[in-house]
């Protein structure tokens, strides 16, 4: 074969190799832009004391009804405020919503934030700082693990009302700073963003970050949204735009529906790509299959919902899904029980999921159990329809006298959830859309998917039949089992001890092996620190009681280790000195003479000079050496 022949078989493997390669790359990139984003883990705090996402169930499970009267701990003029005269402007004509209890609490020094600096942050930056903590825990992730990390925050946030007037403009009340934050405490490095759509906020926060996920910008996120109504200027607002619900309540697609009512909340999600939860070993509580945002754009109104627009991202958020709109079972709607609102999305639901069915599409809101918790509002819908897919089990909606005849309910298959009603899997997964309007035009929808079943385990060899023997094998006795708690204070750590006796006793399913296990390796370890060892649950509740209530217990060890933040105080010697300095000091404090004498007596091994001696001299020549002055 000639040279010439050669070069060109040799160029031509070359060009096939890179031809093979680069097909795995694209196979690889486009299997990444469709991976569906696992829900790792989950936090929340909403109206009517939900302080966890098993709460939230608990109460839309039990079909409660959380709006209360405006709270007297904000410092509102409440009697100013009211007025059921809509005409009256600069008041509300409704007086309930929905509140978080203990809004303003915090813990600064958890999170080394002096208290002055805990006074000038809005209470939004607080309770979504807990809330990605807590959520990290949820996923059994250490949150001090991940100082480095490739973790982006996608918070949605739309108030900044907070202390502008007595405080000025200082970070804790800049609205990126909300994400800023987390990312500085947990020390991420990752995408970090706050992202303002108003009501949709925590959904689109929701897509962005799944979208981040998706390109390898992070590793891992955090997403989720917060609303603190910290002033009554949404209600003003509102009721000057006669768009509250005078007694506070939103009735989602009711005929009686009068006008929606606000609340407030914080929710958190910890996301990751779905191969990359598997290899982790994180709980997967539910996947994200597709997502879509789109705008109103020049519609009939700044505010107003636009129905072909709702329809687009529907339609948008399925073709990423790869999804047809039968293979949805329910829809966690906006519904925020406007008489506009409600009916154009009724409408855009109808014309996408309502068509071609052998099932009606089951229909449903949150917004009736708390009402409208703006830019906390979509992540609050996404963890209740991941806690219902696991639990089978589809909630009523509040409030329904019967179903708006403003809805043309005969245009499509699909039934309101005036009751509640089992999940049926139906041979394949279970499957959600989750939608989320802001008033500034931007829609949000998504697609969940209940989480996959867990990939098989191969089971430990057994013994042979032989190796077995002929004798029964004596069984081991039960090792024992330390509990390791730590926070700290000493109060945190008996709540923390409170909390987790609290636990096992509801759930006696839960295996204490399993409690400890998690304790050692997903939590952060902390100053004040107690160990409740024992072989059998009682022994063990025991100990966590008496730890709980600050008494001891044969079962129980306690202990204190030394901070690795504790303060060092360095006097440099740089400054002002002059002749006779501390003299009047040393002749009029006894104890401020002592403490001098025993410095003297501590430099006596080091120095030719007398520390007393010095300072008493009225005009000595010390103030010109160096190693004196220093």
């Amino acid at each position: 074969m000639s040279e010439v022949k050669q070069d060109v078989v040799v160029a031509l493997r070359a060009a096939l190799k890179d031809r093979d390669r680069l097909r795995k790359e694209n196979a690889r990139i486009l299997s990444g832009a469709s991976e569906p984003i696992a829900i790792v883990g989950m936090s929340c705090r909403y109206p009517g004391g939900v302080g966890s996402p098993t709460e939230l169930w608990e109460l839309v499970a039990e079909g409660r009804d959380a709006i209360s009267e405006f709270p007297a701990d904000r410092g509102w003029d409440l009697e100013r405020l009211y007025n059921p005269d809509p005409d009256n402007f600069g008041t509300s004509y409704a007086r309930h919503g929905g509140f978080l209890t203990g809004a303003g609490d915090f813990d600064p020094g958890f999170f080394s934030i002096s208290p002055l600096e805990a006074t000038v942050t809005d209470p939004q930056q607080r309770l979504l700082l807990e809330g990605a903590w807590e959520a990290l825990e949820d996923a059994g992730i250490d949150p001090a693990s991940l100082k480095g990390a490739q973790a982006g925050v996608f918070a949605g946030v739309m108030y900044q009302d907070y202390g502008a007037m007595e405080y000025g403009i200082s970070p804790g009340m800049t609205s990126s700073i909300v994400s800023g934050r987390i990312a500085y405490a947990l020390g991420l490095e990752g995408p970090t963003m706050t992202i303002d759509t108003a009501c949709s906020s925590s959904l689109v926060a929701l897509h962005l970050a799944s979208q981040a996920l998706r390109g390898g910008e992070c590793t891992l996120a955090l997403a989720g949204g917060v609303t603190v109504l910290t002033t009554p200027g949404a209600f003003i607002g509102m009721s000057a735009q006669r768009g509250l619900s005078p007694d506070g309540r939103c009735r989602s697609f009711a005929e009686a529906a009068d006008g929606t009512g606000f609340s407030e909340g914080v929710g958190m999600l910890v996301l990751e790509r779905l191969s990359d939860a598997r290899s982790n070993g994180h709980p997967i509580l539910a996947t994200i299959r597709g997502s879509a945002v789109n705008q109103d754009g020049a519609s009939n109104g700044l505010s107003a919902p636009n129905g072909p627009s709702q329809e687009r991202v529907i339609r948008q958020a399925l073709a990423n899904a790869r999804l047809t709109p039968q293979d949805i079972d329910a829809v966690e709607a906006h519904g925020t029980g406007t008489t506009l609102g409600d009916p154009i999305e009724a409408g855009a639901l109808l014309a996408t999921y309502g068509q071609d069915r052998e099932a009606p599409l089951r229909l449903g809101s949150l917004k009736s159990n708390i009402g409208h918790a703006q830019a906390a509002a979509g992540v609050a819908g996404v963890i209740k329809t991941v806690v219902a897919m696991r639990e089978g089990v589809l909630p009523k909606t509040l409030h329904v006298d019967a179903p708006s005849t403003k809805v043309d309910w005969e245009a499509g298959e699909i039934e309101l959830l005036t009751e509640a009603v089992e999940w049926e899997p139906n041979g394949r997964p279970r499957r959600a859309g989750v939608s989320s309007f802001g008033f500034s035009g931007t829609n949000a929808h998504v697609i969940l998917e209940e989480a996959p079943e867990p990939e098989p385990v191969a089971p430990e060899p057994s013994p042979s039949e032989g190796e077995q023997g002929g004798e029964e094998s004596e069984q081991p006795l039960p090792a024992q089992i330390p509990l390791a708690l730590s926070a700290k204070t000493p109060e945190a750590l008996r709540e923390a001890a409170s909390r987790l006796a609290t636990h096992l006793r509801e759930d006696p399913e839960t295996e204490p092996l399993d409690v400890a296990y998690s304790l050692l390796t997903t939590r952060s370890t902390f100053e004040q620190r107690a160990v409740a060892v024992g072989t059998e649950r009682k022994q063990l509740l025991g100990a966590l009681d008496a730890l709980a209530k600050g008494t001891d217990a044969p079962a129980l060890a306690r202990g204190a280790s030394r901070s690795s933040q504790a303060p060092v105080f360095l006097f440099a010697g740089q400054g002002s000195q002059h002749p006779r300095m501390a003299a009047e000091l040393l002749e009029s404090s006894p104890t401020f003479a002592r403490h001098i004498e025993e410095c003297e007596g501590a430099l006596s091994p080091y120095v030719d000079w007398s520390l007393s001696e010095v300072l008493a001299e009225g005009q000595g020549a010390w103030t010109d050496r160096l190693d004196i002055v220093q």
